[in-house]
């Protein structure tokens, strides 16, 4: 499937886009993007619900998963059982340094309590993998399964905006955790083996901690230092991760 996406005009597709449901939203992607449009993935605590979303479509989509090689183990199973049961196509985006190299050079940037190590990790492993991957499959609007009531700054967020050059549409922008845990019910998806030990979210292993009540949701991410690593950000690549 080829498809040229049209010039378009963020104000009303946003506008068309808010008066069609989740799955609609898929659509219109693909229908104004072609082989354009991908979807990316963490295999994260409610990846599912996106990925058996854009298993719907009519053609098949490309999703690109960001494995920074730091998955819990529960991760990398879970993205197997996704992927065979939903029949995905799956591209994986990793660093070109690997973990052993990044940590012999920048120490393990994740234990020293400082922002700046967090963005320098968050760069290496996720941003600039991701954005490769975008380049060479040539991708001109990505879906991901971000939400508005997850961090502040994606309450901020439009249906459909430019990231870093490229479109981003948001499909479950508008959703909760009600509408997350009843479409999973609905459609008999598996949980993350994570979510029966009380996680909400997860990354990466050493940056994730269940819900303990008084934290929870991207509270429980990056040592409480930081919601977002920057992956959805707008400027250039590392900025604000």
């Amino acid at each position: 499937m080829t498809t040229t996406a049209a010039v378009l005009d963020p104000a009303q597709a946003c506008a068309e886009l808010e008066q069609r449901d989740a799955l609609g939203r898929l659509r219109w992607g693909q229908e104004q993007f072609g082989d354009g449009f991908a979807l990316t993935t963490s295999f994260g605590i409610q990846a599912a619900v996106s990925l058996h979303l854009v298993s719907q479509l009519a053609h098949p989509v490309r999703v690109i998963w960001v494995d920074t090689g730091y998955l819990p183990a529960e991760t990398y199973r879970y993205a197997d059982t996704l992927t065979q049961l939903l029949g995905l196509q799956v591209h994986v985006a990793q660093a070109e340094m690997s973990p052993a190299r990044m940590e012999a050079l920048h120490g393990k940037l994740w234990e020293t309590g400082q922002v700046d190590d967090l963005e320098t990790y968050h760069r290496i492993r996720k941003v600039e993998p991701l954005d490769r991957a975008l380049q060479q499959l040539q991708v001109t609007c990505w879906a991901s399964g971000v939400r508005g009531k997850q961090t502040d700054h994606r309450r901020t967020m439009q249906p459909l905006q430019q990231v870093r050059g490229r479109w981003a549409l948001r499909p479950l922008l508008d959703w909760g955790n009600r509408e997350v845990y009843y479409y999973m019910q609905e459609h008999n998806l598996p949980q993350h083996p994570l979510f029966e030990q009380g996680y909400s979210t997860v990354g990466d292993w050493h940056s994730s901690a269940p819900d303990d009540g008084s934290v929870s949701g991207r509270a429980t991410r990056f040592g409480g230092l930081k919601q977002e690593c920057g992956i959805h950000l707008p400027g250039m690549a590392g900025e604000g991760i």
